[in-house]
């Protein structure tokens, strides 16, 4: 095991609450471990780690992720997001590889940005969320629903809406949120651009993406 993950491992181990970490693994349905260390306090006690981090992101990440407690996919997730300038389009498979393991909504979405500020720096990569929607594991699709989330005025709305429009029949409930999500988000940039998709849309897309995406307006 690599000096940082032993580093972040004794960090963390100290802040175990076995009370709070029952009560966070039955709101993940009991899918994952948890040592029971809330977000802020987690953070405080990785930071120091991850500032002076200087080995590959995705390597390191990949060790956490193998680790048995679900706040050390936590950590890769923000160690990813604050390396994030020194990922390439190289890193793109070992980041899809996360998004299938352990996958699970915070897991995810924690994953989902750093892949779209790369594919925002090279944009020859959007070929490859052009496939991912149409991956078979609908983890994937997510992450090409949601890879635009922090464009803004960068969005490709074209390609934002012809991935909805693409999902907007499947009844995976985890698609169907990242639609609303997706749309409500772009919604902050252009809101006449997201109420103009859904009213010519209303029929093809599910109520709950509907909600999701009209929150706001």
């Amino acid at each position: 095991m690599s000096d940082f993950a032993t580093q972040i491992q004794d960090a963390l181990q100290p802040l175990a609450d076995a009370t709070r970490a029952k009560a966070m693994a039955a709101y993940m349905k009991g899918k994952f471990h948890f040592l029971g260390i809330q977000t802020p306090a987690r953070r405080q006690a990785a930071l120091p780690v991850i500032r002076a981090f200087t080995g590959n992101p995705v390597d390191a990440a990949v060790e956490l992720w193998a680790l048995p407690a679900r706040e050390y996919q936590y950590v890769a997730v923000d160690l990813l997001r604050r390396q994030n300038r020194r990922l390439t389009a190289a890193d793109l498979p070992a980041l899809e590889a996360l998004v299938q393991t352990k996958s699970w909504w915070d897991s995810v979405d924690g994953l989902a940005p750093t892949i779209g500020a790369i594919v925002a720096r090279e944009p020859q990569l959007v070929s490859r969320m052009d496939a991912l929607i149409g991956a078979p594991d609908f983890w994937l699709r997510r992450v090409a629903l949601l890879h635009q989330l922090d464009w803004k005025e960068n969005t490709d709305t074209a390609r934002l809406f012809d991935f909805c429009l693409r999902c907007a029949g499947e009844r995976e409930f985890f698609i169907r949120k990242a639609i609303g999500w997706a749309l409500r988000q772009y919604a902050r940039t252009d809101p006449a651009a997201v109420r103009r998709f859904l009213d010519e849309n209303r029929e093809k897309i599910s109520g709950l993406s509907f909600r999701e995406a009209a929150k706001h307006l």
